[in-house]
């Protein structure tokens, strides 16, 4: 593979815009994509009916969960390899290379191993109608055996974001979500005869249903891990570290760096995919019908988050690196920048989000139920979006700071006191329905987004990792 020079993100020549924009722009391009990819999975799956898509919609939260911890060390060992390349530590970025690839392997044993032993029991405590327990728990079989090869992908994608490449990960999300598409195709539906250029065409189908997505998505889950450690072995970049005559052993002031960087994460990810497990059986309590809205709602909201996600990169890495350089003002010049656009495109996007709420319900499903339910909420929620876009981004800038511990705080206030308490007792209790707990998450989103600002106004982030 050809040499490739590393940008050096941190060159005072470049404006802080142009340099956000590199980094920001593929992980919005890579959102979309996963987010189109989303769009056309749930709409396969949706199309067989309300209870494939409540068999999906009952792991989810606990996928977000997982993938949540999963990223949450991932993301730790990002922003320590991003100070060190910042500080221009080239031999210390190898060492956490090499010492992310330990911790990847062990938690792949141990997160493999875990599931393996939850996914039977899973669909019981969540609370599913009995039609809907055996795909259940096919899904989550599936997905849970793709895990070594989801958590290498974690570590390596925000490694690699960690130095500034973020095309990399792009690529490799481009062409594993394709290959997730084409393998539902395959997949999901029997085989039958389809018209191209007004031809019948028989297609050959496997007839799986839901498992055939499961086995889909976990394919791709491990040809994008694949695909990303290539990257690292043959990619001219900071984080390219030889493997042989090296040492291999565990690091524990590294894994002390880590720990402290990454448990406020971790639990923080814990507090808000556990909430959205507690809101997904409050929502089950309601109705089937009531679960699948509030999953492709979900699923349909997650269009916004676009611009959000690739700030948020953009702020860690950027902030990461600066602050390594010992250059506060230009950390904060890039965290302000990053804030400001995230606000105005989020804003933007709720807009689009309550204009178009039917028109994106009926893109995943033909329920008319599902359809006018689903709609409501998300005009609900479309409210959220500034608080949202404060939430995300002042979160990514916090981490590349090493402030973790107040994202955690403010997330379990917000989660727990805002949400799950009261839509336990409006829906439990008052029978207000889908829309009530809904209503719950936009005040959540609220104070979350509200609470992470005041920690940004105070510049206390700036000094954190010396705490």
């Amino acid at each position: 593979m050809a040499k490739e020079r590393s940008v050096n993100l941190l060159d005072a020549s470049r404006s802080p815009a142009k340099t956000i924009w590199m980094l920001a722009w593929p992980v919005i391009l890579d959102q979309a994509f996963q987010t189109m990819v989303q769009y056309v999975d749930s709409a396969m799956v949706g199309s067989l009916g309300a209870v494939a898509t409540a068999a999906v919609a009952a792991n989810t939260s606990t996928i977000w969960l997982v993938n949540g911890l999963m990223y949450s060390f991932g993301i730790a060992f990002s922003v320590l390899a991003a100070r060190q390349i910042g500080a221009g530590d080239k031999e210390g970025v190898h060492h956490t290379v090499r010492q992310a690839l330990m911790a990847a392997l062990f938690f792949s044993v141990l997160t493999t191993s875990i599931m393996g032993l939850i996914t039977p029991r899973l669909p019981h405590w969540i609370g599913v109608e009995e039609a809907v327990i055996p795909h259940a728990i096919d899904y989550m079989g599936y997905i849970a055996l793709a895990y070594p090869f989801s958590i290498l992908f974690a570590y390596l994608s925000n490694l690699l974001r960690s130095s500034g490449d973020t095309r990399s990960p792009l690529i490799s999300n481009i062409i594993t979500n394709l290959t997730n598409i084409v393998g539902n195709f395959f997949l999901i539906f029997p085989t039958r005869t389809i018209h191209i250029f007004n031809r019948e065409v028989v297609v050959y189908g496997a007839n799986l249903g839901v498992k055939g997505a499961a086995i889909s998505t976990a394919g791709a889950t491990a040809l994008s891990a694949l695909i990303l450690f290539g990257v690292l072995l043959f990619k001219e970049s900071p984080l390219r570290t030889p493997f042989r005559g090296v040492s291999w052993k565990i690091d524990w002031g590294v894994m002390r760096q880590i720990f402290r960087i990454g448990t406020p994460l971790a639990l923080e990810r814990a507090v808000v995919s556990l909430g959205q497990i507690a809101l997904t059986i409050i929502v089950t309590k309601i109705s089937t019908i009531a679960l699948a809205a509030h999953h492709l709602a979900i699923t349909a909201e997650s269009i916004t988050y676009m611009p959000a996600f690739g700030f948020s990169v953009a702020a860690t890495t950027l902030v990461a690196q600066s602050l390594g350089a010992e250059e506060p003002e230009m950390s904060l010049a890039f965290a302000r920048k990053c804030l400001h656009w995230t606000v105005i495109l989020m804003s933007t996007a709720g807009l689009f989000l309550y204009i178009f709420a039917p028109q994106l319900m009926r893109f995943f499903t033909r329920d008319s139920q599902v359809i006018t339910l689903g709609a409501r909420v998300l005009r609900i929620e479309a409210f959220a979006q500034p608080f949202f876009a404060l939430s995300i981004v002042v979160g990514g800038i916090l981490r590349g700071a090493g402030d973790t511990k107040w994202p955690f705080i403010n997330s379990l206030i917000g989660m727990w006191a805002f949400r799950i308490l009261p839509a336990s007792i409006l829906v439990l209790v008052f029978n207000l329905g889908l829309e009530a707990a809904w209503a719950c998450m936009v005040t959540d989103l609220a104070v979350r987004g509200l609470l992470n600002y005041y920690r940004y106004r105070k510049k206390e982030w700036l000094t954190a990792w010396k705490g």
